[in-house]
């Protein structure tokens, strides 16, 4: 019993963790491109603050991985992000079973816990508006909560960030 317990216990922390899917150019010599610049008008779907606070994180690791923020930059990145709110559905079911001469049935009915959850999808890319267009991309989806505090939104972008960069550049096979 204890075994199911703690199993449970790790599905449900896995299933709440950031979910990130990466597609690049096979082409690029990812070797060239040192500096970089945000797009001038990008429509990221999130406040103003929240953009801050991701731009902040994302110019931080980057320039652990050593580019730079330029104004002349090799590539530009551009930042997308829609929030999704999906509904927990309940449902209801009816059994009626029999076996040996006896019938037997039964009504079961689905709760949802929790309420509705909110998960927002952000989308890095990067581009070069000079060589290849797009060059590499990270989507990520995670959970969100629209009443969090700006400490723990910083916490979240911080995460969302390490998970989305841990691997770039793309490793050649």
């Amino acid at each position: 019993m204890k075994l199911v317990k703690l199993i449970l216990v790790a599905l449900l922390i896995t299933s709440c963790g950031t979910v990130v899917n990466y597609d690049y150019e096979k082409s690029t010599n990812f070797n060239d491109y040192k500096s970089y610049n945000y797009f001038a008008e990008m429509k990221t779907g999130m406040s103003e603050l929240d953009t801050k606070r991701l731009m902040r994180t994302m110019d931080a690791k980057l320039k652990t991985m050593g580019l730079t923020r330029s104004d002349n930059p090799d590539f530009y990145i551009d930042i997308i992000s829609q929030d999704i709110q999906s509904r927990n559905n309940s449902n209801v079911g009816v059994e009626v079973g029999g076996g040996g001469g006896h019938v037997g049935g039964g009504i079961s009915v689905g709760v949802p816990i929790g309420g509705n959850k909110r998960t927002r999808e952000l989308a890095i890319e990067f581009v070069d508006d000079n060589k290849t267009g797009m060059f590499w991309q990270a989507i990520s989806e995670s959970r969100y909560n629209p009443n969090a505090t700006p400490e723990k939104r910083e916490e979240k972008f911080k995460a969302i960030v390490e998970k989305m960069f841990s691997s770039y550049p793309p490793k050649s096979k």
